[in-house]
């Protein structure tokens, strides 16, 4: 068999897929935006934050029209943040603004080289 994968230690990346609610205007969208970047100066466990709009042209993205990325030192560091204030607060305005959403946390894994 060839090489095993590398898996980063420790490193856990959270992703959410999300559609807001039509009613929900672009203002509002920008400010969510905002505060969620802001929880990394907020949340220490919280190394990274990234986010952007879908632009692909295969039509597959189910409805989903952002996409937030954001890097965790550990699954605890996962643990830490969605158990702090700051998030428990910025989720009690984000969730309601949403239409549908996905959450999925995984860990990097690089290819063996060759």
């Amino acid at each position: 068999m060839g090489k095993e994968r590398k898996k980063s230690k420790g490193v856990v990346m959270h992703i959410l897929l999300v559609k807001f609610k039509e009613e929900i205007i672009q203002e509002q969208i920008n400010d969510i935006i905002n505060k969620y970047a802001n929880l990394v100066n907020l949340i220490d466990s919280m190394k990274a934050f990234l986010w952007g709009r879908d632009v692909s042209i295969e039509d597959l993205h189910q409805g989903y029209t952002h996409i937030f990325e954001s890097t965790f030192e550990s699954k605890e560091g996962i643990t830490e943040y969605i158990a702090h204030p700051a998030h428990i607060e910025f989720a009690n305005l984000f969730l309601p603004t949403l239409e549908q959403i996905v959450a999925v946390d995984y860990r990097p894994t690089e290819l063996p080289k060759r």
